[in-house]
């Protein structure tokens, strides 16, 4: 028997260390099996695999990350004329809001509003000061719409379009110089308000497929015969539509007649047109789930525009969709989870404060362990909110356009902020449900949806594109692979392949070894950047690293082309790499605070939320693998002891609670974004719930009373605090503390009510 093994150990060796052997015997007819199975590639599927940057996702692909790269990315801060115009136009602007006034009444910003937001650069944040804009960083962007969200959904997405994805990130990229010098001064004064029309009535997530059209042709432009483009299209879902005063235009471009060369078919393009254009129409307005930013429709029919007007000159013709894959970036990694950050800073301030002020069976329901489950999962997610918002748009702020990273970011920050919105809704119930001018809530409650459909459906993002996109970009020989696969010479090919195949087999025997191994051992030997309470989450995202890198090549071995039809397969593996990315984001900010002791219960809430997600992802997809045999082995191989991963302990969850519901350094930095007004509903609860805290012993000794008999128990709170004071257990101040206490509780838990026919 030993002999047999020498063998075929032999045997193996001799195939893979003679090149001539294993290219006939291995690599040639892996090499014909790879072709056949290669996943077809649409024209805007290559482009979107091409667009972008591979970043820290292909660290987490790679099966053994490296965590002191992590550490050594720059830690994301505003500039100091940042922070002043954090500190003086945000502020003013914030306290120019009326949201339920903006929302349910006036459907638009105030006029001064537009005024004030054209005139302070607003609508100039990316654009560079060479051009009258503010040049800002990312993570000032995210910031400023962040906070802004806080306070009016309406206000904060008005401000993010033109800013994200749309003429002005296009023109920074790709514009010509007279481009650039026609329309960015304009665009930063306010002058001009712009728009983007990518979506259609047939066209959405599927971008690609977009019906609208610009064909190469003769026509007038200024008095005189150019070349340029006749174009018609149909869009629509399209914010500031209604009010904008340039419209950018994707549509796909032909030259029937070959006026500029031998190519019919030029691709996706992208261009740049007055509103006042003849031909231009502006449609009727939307009106997105109660919301109140513009959004609308365009349309235009045999619209002719002159060819230096598509952004780029000629030279952008056919390159619309690879601008537009890059530029998304801006509104999957700054926009969106801006967004979502803030519905997680304003629900754990305002729901910790209610979950204080409110009172059931003569306690705060913030003691009820239902109530203390649900305010945790709110804190824990909000911290991940917060990690993964500064460490994206860090990346952005590095100059790197990473798409699979602003993909995971979008599905699932804006997964976390309807979960967040949820629970808050939850636990305020009665109160969360009666829209009036001291509701905060509702609606952020009613843009949830707002935030899941746009920049790519969220359902779409996560089964095509965070895996479909993560496996190719991220892989280290993947994409290299299907490179060598499309070579016309084949010889040249087979011997890049060969190279490739051989360096893809170690890796892959690697990342199963190195998985069972750590599997067995829990990864004890793992190495971590760090000692301390962290140490351990360093070790296991490791591992979890190893076994979706394997898992990744075995189902593409064993699906091929498949795979890409099996988005619940793929979905799950996309799901652990996601979530060993948001757990990377959580033990970066952890680093980069300084590793705050009041911060560890919901660093380790947030990891080991994130690892019971990626042993349900696993588990999902072994249960649900197509081939059993592969699927018994896979299990075995990265979890050989079972699968341990749970979720965070009620005891964590206590303790988290108890961080949120006291006033302090911790809660103000947990939600830094939250603005509290001191006129709206906001303030109210916030005053009401420092009142609270301030009383919570004098409160506690009345109840004792009460309960002792001391005091008539069946005495509302006035009269038992009269009653006290009655009989000399408490004085006068006291007394008076306690009344103005349970008033601003009173005004806190109350409903806005309107007289019949007010509405």
């Amino acid at each position: 028997m030993t002999t047999v093994i020498i063998l075929l150990l032999v045997a193996v060796i001799v195939i893979f260390a003679v090149k001539d052997i294993r290219i006939n015997l291995v690599t040639r007819p892996t090499f014909s099996m790879f072709k056949k199975v290669l996943p077809p590639l649409s024209q805007t599927e290559r482009e979107a695999m091409e667009a972008g940057d591979v970043w820290w996702d292909g660290e987490l692909f790679s099966g053994n990350p490296d965590w002191q790269k992590l550490h050594r990315f720059p830690k994301p801060e505003l500039s100091e004329k940042e922070r002043a115009f954090m500190g003086e136009q945000v502020e003013t602007l914030l306290a120019m809001l009326d949201d339920y006034q903006i929302v349910q009444k006036d459907k638009d910003l105030p006029k001064e509003v537009w005024d004030y937001l054209k005139k302070e650069g607003f609508f100039a944040l990316i654009i560079p000061e060479k051009f009258g804009g503010r040049e800002f960083s990312a993570i000032a962007n995210s910031t400023i719409v962040s906070k802004i969200a806080t306070k009016s959904l309406t206000a904060a997405v008005t401000v993010m379009v033109p800013n994200s994805l749309g003429p002005g990130e296009l023109l920074l990229h790709y514009g010509t110089k007279e481009q650039q010098e026609r329309w960015l001064p304009s665009l930063a004064k306010g002058d001009d308000v712009p728009c983007f029309a990518l979506t259609g009535p047939e066209a959405g997530s599927d971008a690609g497929s977009i019906p609208d059209t610009g064909v190469v042709c003769k026509g007038m432009h200024d008095g005189e015969e150019v070349i340029g483009l006749k174009l018609n299209w149909s869009k629509r879902y399209i914010t500031l539509a209604p009010i904008a005063t340039v419209l950018g235009l994707a549509f796909k471009m032909y030259d029937p007649e070959g006026l500029l060369g031998d190519k019919k078919e030029l691709g996706i393009t992208c261009a740049l047109i007055p509103t006042d254009h003849e031909g231009v129409q502006t449609g009727e307005r939307h009106y997105p789930l109660n919301m109140a930013f513009m959004n609308g429709t365009t349309y235009g029919k045999d619209v002719f525009i002159p060819l230096d007007w598509i952004i780029g000159g000629e030279k952008g013709a056919g390159r619309g969709w690879r601008m537009l894959v890059e530029c998304l970036s801006a509104g999957r990694g700054i926009s969106l989870p801006a967004l979502s950050t803030a519905t997680g800073h304003l629900a754990s301030r305002m729901t910790s404060a209610y979950a204080t002020v409110r009172q059931q069976f003569g306690v705060s329901i913030g003691q009820f362990e239902g109530v203390q489950e649900a305010l945790a999962r709110i804190g824990g997610l909000t911290y991940t909110l917060e990690a993964t918002r500064l460490m994206t748009a860090g990346a952005i702020d590095l100059k790197l356009s990473p798409s699979v990273v602003t993909a995971i970011a979008k599905y699932h920050m804006t997964e976390m902020g309807r979960t967040v919105m949820n629970d808050a809704m939850d636990i305020h119930s009665g109160k969360g449900i009666q829209v009036g001018p001291n509701n905060y809530l509702a609606h952020g409650y009613m843009g949830i949806p707002v935030s899941i459909t746009v920049e790519g459906a969220n359902i779409l993002t996560r089964n095509l594109m965070i895996f479909g996109q993560g496996a190719t970009r991220c892989h280290p020989f993947v994409l290299k692979e299907m490179e060598a696969a499309a070579m016309e010479d084949h010889d040249v090919a087979l011997k890049e392949f060969d190279s490739l195949l051989l360096q893809h087999i170690l890796f892959a025997g690697s990342n199963a070894g190195m998985a069972f191994v750590h599997g067995l051992t829990r990864s004890y030997f793992a190495k971590a950047p760090v000692c301390g309470a962290t140490t351990v989450y360093y070790k296991q995202l490791s591992r979890m690293s190893r076994g979706l890198a394997f898992c990744t090549d075995v189902a593409m071995l064993v699906l091929g082309g498949e795979l890409k039809r099996k988005e619940m397969i793929s979905a799950r593996l996309g799901d652990v790499l996601s979530h060993l990315y948001l757990a990377s984001c959580v033990l970066k900010r952890y680093e980069d605070e300084g590793r705050q002791q009041a911060d560890l219960p919901f660093v380790q809430y947030a990891v080991e939320h994130s690892l019971f997600c990626i042993g349900q992802a696993f588990d999902g997809f072994f249960k649900n693998f197509s081939n059993p045999v592969v699927n018994f082995l896979l299990k075995r191989i990265v979890f050989p002891l079972g699968n341990h991963y749970h979720r965070p302990s009620d005891e964590l969850a206590q303790t988290m609670c108890e961080h949120m519901s006291k006033p302090g350094v911790f809660r103000d930095r947990l939600t830094h974004l939250c603005y509290v007004d001191e006129n709206a509903g906001t303030g109210v609860m916030e005053n009401a719930f420092l009142a609270m805290i301030d009383t919570h012993e004098d409160f506690k000794q009345l109840r004792k009373w009460q309960k002792e008999g001391t005091i008539a128990k069946n005495l509302e709170l006035e009269g038992a605090i009269a009653a006290a004071k009655e009989k000399n257990l408490i004085n006068e101040t006291v007394a008076e503390r306690m009344n103005q206490a349970n008033e601003l509780r009173k005004q806190a838990i109350a409903v806005d009510n309107f007289a019949p026919g007010e509405l």
